[in-house]
């Protein structure tokens, strides 16, 4: 990998400074001037660093996507030892962000490009360049990925901006749900106005929490499945144990034995176990393909 000065695919002047290289003694034109209108990413690597050979092309994606909203500095610190000890440079790669002529964020070692893109994002959102909207969006693709800890940064600096925002407000409970901390999770979708907890978002991570909270009730699964095969009319150990699955991650096995109890007998206890089916859906989400599959099957039984 070379680390010349980057070109545009369409070899624009405008686009080629938005990366670009940079020296100790060009570190106030190159990135300090600049940094009052625009945020600028610098990046300081070395040619002996393997992680920073992985890392600048990403970044220099990234950068270029954004279409000029922020730029990107690139410095080798081998050759310019004088800037990066002013910044205390001690590991590579390390990447800071400046705003105004001063560091404001950055982060050491490499990344994968969504964690990137949200730090990004997080740069021009507080630059007032990108809606709130869209940075939800980046959060939920984050939070979809399993990264959570950006996911929960990105939510935050929403919050920052509107702490009642419920999109966020849910996003953020749910990465403390799905890292474990069902309290928490708890305490944050209740911070929600009360006009937004019907949004589908909301429901979701509530209907979520409560399928945590019961299945952390419900006891163990193997006591439950003997109490059904000794019993199989003990309808309530089936439910729980359908809740038991269900927070264990087995849903199709959760899915079968709430249609099999609701065909069985669908009054039984007031409709428990359609409440807690659709309870379930709603904890799924409309992109879990067991949620369409199990409205269809549970309308064929309503419906016969």
């Amino acid at each position: 990998m070379e680390f010349g000065t980057s070109k545009p695919a369409g070899g624009s002047a405008g686009a080629a400074e938005i990366i670009k290289d940079a020296t100790s003694a060009s570190f106030r034109a190159d990135v300090l001037e600049p940094s009052r209108s625009v945020p600028v990413i610098v990046d300081f690597w070395a040619a002996w660093c393997g992680p920073c050979r992985q890392l600048t092309p990403i970044i220099e994606k990234v950068v270029r996507s954004y279409g000029g909203k922020v730029r990107l500095v690139k410095i080798n610190v081998d050759e310019n030892q004088a800037v990066a000890a002013q910044l205390r440079v001690q590991s590579l790669p390390t990447v800071l962000a400046f705003r105004d002529g001063q560091p404001i964020d950055g982060f050491v070692g490499a990344q994968s490009e969504s964690a990137i893109k949200a730090f990004v994002d997080r740069l021009v959102a507080s630059d007032a360049e990108a809606s709130l909207d869209e940075l939800v969006k980046t959060g939920e693709d984050l939070l979809e990925k399993g990264e959570l800890q950006a996911a929960a940064e990105v939510f935050a600096t929403v919050l920052q901006e509107d702490r009642t925002n419920a999109e966020a407000l849910a996003g953020l409970a749910s990465c403390y749900l799905k890292s474990g901390d069902t309290m928490r999770a708890r305490q944050t979708l209740g911070l929600v106005p009360p006009d937004k907890q019907q949004l589908a978002a909301v429901r979701s991570v509530d209907a979520a929490i409560l399928l945590a909270e019961k299945g952390s009730d419900t006891g163990h699964l193997g006591e439950l499945q003997r109490r059904v095969h000794e019993n199989p009319d003990d309808y309530q150990a089936r439910l729980d144990l359908a809740v038991g699955l269900a927070a264990s991650g087995q849903r199709s096995e959760a899915l079968d034995l709430l249609l099999d109890l609701i065909r069985t007998d669908r009054k039984w206890n007031e409709e428990a176990a359609r409440k807690q089916l659709l309870q379930l859906f709603d904890a799924w989400g409309p992109k879990e393909p067991l949620v369409a599959e199990g409205r269809r099957r549970l309308s064929s039984i309503l419906f016969s």
